[in-house]
Order: C-alpha cells, then sequence, then structure tokens
C-alpha cells in the first residue's frame, strides 16, 4: 500500500508565449487544469494545493468542484521557483512524500502518477524520465520539498537533487508539453487538443 502523501498543482504561469493561458485551454471540452486535478485526485493525496497567479480566478472557477485547496503566488511573474517556495510553506509541518504535477503535459495520465507513487521508497525523489531528461510529474520527499524554499526565479527543483541522484520512472510521451503557439498548433493537428474558441 502507497504511503499517504500530499500533491501540489503548479498553475500560476503566464502563458506568455502562447498568448493564452494554457491552464484554461482544453481537451475533449475539459480545461487542462481541471484535466490534471482529476489525474491528481484520483491518486487520493491527503491534500492538493494548487498554486495560482496569473488569471487566477478563471482557472479556479474551472476547478470549482474539485477537492483542493487553492494557493494565490503574487511573485508568479518571477518564475517556478516562488509557486515551489509557496506550496513548501503551507506543507512546511508535514512529513509527507509530495507529488508534484504542471498543467501543460497533454499526455498526463493517472496510471503514470500511480506508477511514481509505487516507485517511491521514501528515501529518494522519484521523477518522470523523458529523451534525456528528467523532471514532472515527480515524488519529492519531504526533505527534498523544504529545500524548495531556497529556489529563485525559474528553478525547478532539478537544483534540489545535489546529494542524491532521483529514481527515474520512464514516460517518454510526456516530454512534450505547451509552452509556444507552434506547440498548440502541434496538439490540435494531432487531436491532443481542442481549438480555442
Amino acid at each position: 500500500m502507497k504511503a499517504p502523501h500530499d500533491a501540489v498543482i503548479l498553475a500560476a504561469g503566464g502563458s506568455r508565449r502562447l498568448g493564452r493561458p494554457k491552464q484554461l485551454l482544453t481537451r475533449d471540452g475539459e480545461t487542462l487544469v481541471a484535466r490534471t486535478a482529476r489525474h491528481v485526485l484520483a491518486t487520493s493525496p491527503m491534500r492538493t494545493l494548487v498554486v495560482v497567479g496569473a488569471h487566477a480566478d478563471a482557472v479556479m472557477a474551472a476547478l470549482d468542484t474539485c477537492a483542493v485547496e487553492f494557493v494565490f503566488n503574487p511573485d508568479w511573474e518571477t518564475g517556478m521557483a516562488s509557486s515551489l517556495r509557496i506550496a513548501a510553506a503551507m506543507l512546511a509541518d508535514r512529513q509527507r512524500p509530495v507529488l508534484v504535477t504542471v498543467v501543460d503535459q497533454l499526455a498526463l495520465a493517472s496510471h503514470h502518477l500511480a506508477a511514481l507513487l509505487d516507485a517511491h521508497d521514501g528515501v529518494r525523489d522519484t521523477v518522470t524520465a523523458y529523451g534525456g531528461a528528467q523532471g514532472v510529474p515527480a515524488v519529492l520527499t519531504a526533505t527534498t520539498f523544504q529545500r524548495a524554499t531556497a529556489l529563485q526565479g525559474d528553478e525547478g527543483f532539478r537544483r534540489l537533487w545535489h546529494d542524491t541522484s532521483p529514481h527515474p520512472v520512464r514516460a517518454d510521451e510526456l516530454a512534450d508539453d505547451l509552452d509556444d503557439r507552434d506547440d498548440m498548433r502541434r496538439a490540435i493537428e494531432a487531436g491532443d487538443l481542442d481549438h480555442p474558441a
């Protein structure tokens, strides 16, 4: 049986290069932020924090029926590190692994999140491997997650892996995310994203 865990969904970005809020793009009529929350909640986290910033009201409205807690990041424009710092502060008194996800991986699926949690041994962080990279979704130990309070700018938690190597779980389909209009066009052509209104 998996150990109890908390979850953090990073949904504060401004999507500048995309030109519209990626959190609110839809796949099969479901917003990407709601789709991410659905997959995360399927893992039965004890607490689920959604860090919002840009377009906060619309993002929260898209999740109005979900059992999540919202945390507003007033410094969202400074990069992902500010969202990780806020989430780490909110979970500072808890000693549970933390499942961390973003909202723009169109191939995200509940079974991969379950595989990460199943593989997590409580000692090393468990991360997704795609291509030659490693990153989110990831299950971080409570110790690693608390180190996120030291991150700055666009730094992600890769900078926190200075003493132990994370355990990878491969999912090459998660290498594709939505950064700009070309990514959005390709996703629409592939049928992975609805055409925006």
